[in-house]
C-alpha cells in the first residue's frame, strides 16, 4: 500500500483529493497538512487520519504527496517532496512561473520519482479516449476552446480563492483548455493574447507543424453564458470533445491509479507528468507576457 499525504484543506482538497484518497483501495491515507492548522485538524478528523503541523513531517510519513494548494505554494512543496524521494500527484497549474516549474521537473527527474498532474478532464475515460483517437487521426488545421465559468457568484466554493482572483481564468482554467488542445495539435510555438470584459482572455496559438487554435476563457462570465466547448476542425471534418463523465473525485481516483502504475513499473513517461505540466506553464507565461506587452511571443524550441 502506498502511503499518501494530502497537502491542502480547501474545498478541492476536501471534496476531490481527500474523498478519492479515502475511497481508494490501493492507498493508505497517511495524513493532512494545511496552512491553517484548524482546517487541517478538521479535515483530518473527517477522514480519520492524523493532522500534521509541519510539511516535512508529513513528507517523512508518506510515499507520495497529493497537493491541492495555490500553484506557488505547491511548487515549493513538490520540490521538497521529490527531493525526499516522494512521488508526486499535483494539481494544475504546476506553478506560476517557468522557473518554478523547472525546479519541480529538475527535482522529480533527479530523484527518479513518478509524477502525475491532475488536469481533470484527462482522467475521464470518454475524454481520454476522444483525445487519443482524435490525435491518431491527424490532419487537424485548427481548434476552438471556449470555457466561460462563473465562480464569483454567492455560494461558489471557489469565489474566495485569492490566487484565482489575482491570476484569473488564464491560470485557473487555461491549463484545462491546453490539456485538451496540446495532445491533438502539438507543442505551441507562438502565442498572442487579448483581454476582454469581465476577466475574459483570448489566446491565439500557433502549434508545431502549422496548426492554429483559439482559446477563450473567463471565470466571471454571466451565469446565463456559462459554457464549455472544445472543437477540432480539419481534413476529416469537425470533432467535438465530450463533456466528460463522472465527478472530479472519480477522475482523481483514476489519476491515483495511473500514478500507482508509474510507481510499480518504474517507467517515468506519463502523458500528464511534470514535464507536460511545465509545457503548459510555459504557454501560460508566454500568454501573460503577450497580454502585458501587447505583442506576439515565440516559445523556445
Amino acid at each position: 500500500m502506498v502511503r499518501f499525504g494530502l497537502f491542502g484543506t480547501g474545498h478541492w482538497a476536501a471534496e476531490t483529493h481527500g474523498a478519492a484518497l479515502d475511497a481508494h483501495p490501493g492507498v493508505t491515507f497517511a495524513g493532512v497538512w494545511g496552512r491553517d492548522p484548524g482546517k487541517a485538524a478538521a479535515l483530518a478528523e473527517r477522514y480519520g487520519v492524523p493532522a500534521f503541523d509541519d510539511v516535512d513531517a508529513l513528507v517523512d510519513a508518506c510515499d507520495a504527496v497529493a497537493v491541492a494548494l495555490p500553484p506557488d505554494v505547491q511548487a515549493d512543496i513538490a520540490v521538497r517532496a521529490a527531493t525526499a524521494g516522494r512521488h508526486l500527484l499535483l494539481d494544475k497549474p504546476l506553478a506560476l512561473s517557468v522557473t518554478d516549474a523547472d525546479r519541480v521537473v529538475d527535482a522529480a527527474q533527479a530523484a527518479g520519482v513518478a509524477s502525475v498532474v491532475f488536469f481533470t478532464g484527462r482522467y475521464r475515460p470518454d475524454v481520454a479516449a476522444f483525445l487519443a483517437s482524435t490525435a491518431a487521426v491527424g490532419g487537424w488545421h485548427t481548434a476552438r476552446a471556449l470555457w466561460f465559468a462563473s465562480i464569483f457568484q454567492p455560494g461558489s466554493p471557489y469565489g474566495a480563492s485569492s490566487w484565482r482572483r489575482e491570476h484569473g481564468a488564464l491560470w485557473d482554467i487555461g491549463p484545462h483548455a491546453l490539456s485538451f488542445v496540446l495532445p491533438v495539435l502539438g507543442r505551441v510555438t507562438r502565442v498572442a493574447a487579448m483581454d476582454g470584459p469581465k476577466g475574459l482572455v483570448h489566446l491565439l496559438l500557433t502549434h508545431e507543424g502549422g496548426a492554429t487554435s483559439t482559446v477563450s476563457l473567463t471565470l466571471d462570465g454571466p451565469q446565463e453564458a456559462v459554457a464549455r466547448e472544445f472543437v477540432f476542425y480539419g481534413e476529416n471534418g469537425v470533432e467535438t470533445a465530450p463533456a466528460g463523465q463522472g465527478d472530479a473525485a472519480t477522475a482523481f481516483g483514476v489519476a491515483i491509479d495511473q500514478l500507482l502504475e508509474e510507481i510499480g513499473s518504474g517507467i517515468r513517461d506519463h502523458r500528464c507528468d511534470v514535464r507536460f505540466g511545465r509545457e503548459v506553464v510555459a504557454v501560460l507565461a508566454a500568454a501573460e507576457t503577450a497580454r502585458a506587452e501587447d505583442r506576439t511571443v515565440d516559445l523556445p524550441a
